[in-house]
């Protein structure tokens, strides 16, 4: 099957596009080489300027994927292509992919909206789609937060910006809202001051706004304190957790009895008595 085959006709092929092949594969690792160091020079500037770090890796990201299509497009050139044509092609096959996949170019249109409205920002505390945690990273399609217990929750972007988005730390002060109960047997003063007490404690309060303490609600078994201290937004968490733990402990203190189910049983002696006496007869 070898005698068909004209080694000339090969022999001429590869002297055509052998150095073409050659240089597309020089152009594509020295392009992407220098493509890699220019991004991350671009990185280093958006640094120095000082760039919202949110905004940094989408715009560097947009920046390769850009430059590297363009080296594409050259290197395809030189083997004779119409650039113009290939563009063509490239876009109509963007259109299709794009229809295709309706809801990843819902939530890439809702991450640019979240780089440019900024509802909230690497490092905020917010709570969306019954999650709270840590914004760690907006990725173009999806939002990454860090719980409290240290999960990585992935959430799209179009599911954000489609709900209501609580910005805990947003604002450079946050009140933090607790309720705590005490028992009908107690003084409402006594208590009222023990909170007061341990509130000024905590040193992450801030003393120069006030600090709200008072009844909310007789409840069933309990009356309930409403508190509410003021803090710096990155002092939430510490707040809340100070004050559950040390209000206990205060309590006990000063014997302030935090109310817990309770059963009363009520034993009639002389029924019990009576139908002893007639068992024995």
């Amino acid at each position: 099957m070898f005698e068909h085959i004209n080694v000339e006709s090969i022999t001429n092929v590869l002297m055509d596009f052998g150095p073409k092949v050659i240089m597309a594969v020089v152009v594509l690792y020295f392009g992407f080489k220098i493509i890699g160091w220019a991004v991350n020079k671009f990185r280093n500037i958006l640094e120095f300027n000082k760039v919202d770090e949110t905004l940094r890796p989408f715009l560097a990201s947009m920046l390769n994927i850009a430059l590297k299509i363009g080296v594409v497009l050259f290197v395809a050139g030189m083997f004779g292509f119409q650039t113009t044509s290939l563009v063509a092609v490239v876009g109509a096959m963007t259109f299709a992919v794009g229809m295709a996949l309706q809801g990843n170019l819902g939530n890439f249109a809702s991450g640019v909206m979240i780089l440019l409205f900024k509802p909230y920002k690497v490092g905020d505390l917010i709570k969306v789609n019954d999650f709270t945690g840590q914004v760690s990273e907006i990725q173009i399609f999806n939002t990454l937060l860090l719980t409290p217990d240290n999960r990585k929750i992935i959430i799209p972007n179009g599911s954000i910006t489609d709900g209501a988005i609580e910005n805990i730390t947003g604002q450079e002060t946050i009140r933090v809202d607790m309720t705590f109960g005490i028992s009908y047997d107690d003084d409402i003063d006594h208590a009222r001051q023990c909170i007061m007490d341990t509130a000024l404690s905590c040193d992450k309060i801030l003393k120069s706004k006030p600090i709200d303490i008072f009844v909310t609600e007789l409840a069933d078994s309990s009356v309930n304190f409403a508190v509410r201290p003021w803090c710096n937004s990155a002092h939430y968490w510490d707040v809340y957790f100070f004050m559950q733990e040390n209000i206990k402990k205060n309590f006990d203190k000063n014997h302030v009895n935090f109310p817990y189910p309770t059963m009363d049983l009520n034993v009639n002696a002389t029924s019990n008595n009576q139908r002893t006496m007639e068992s024995l007869y």
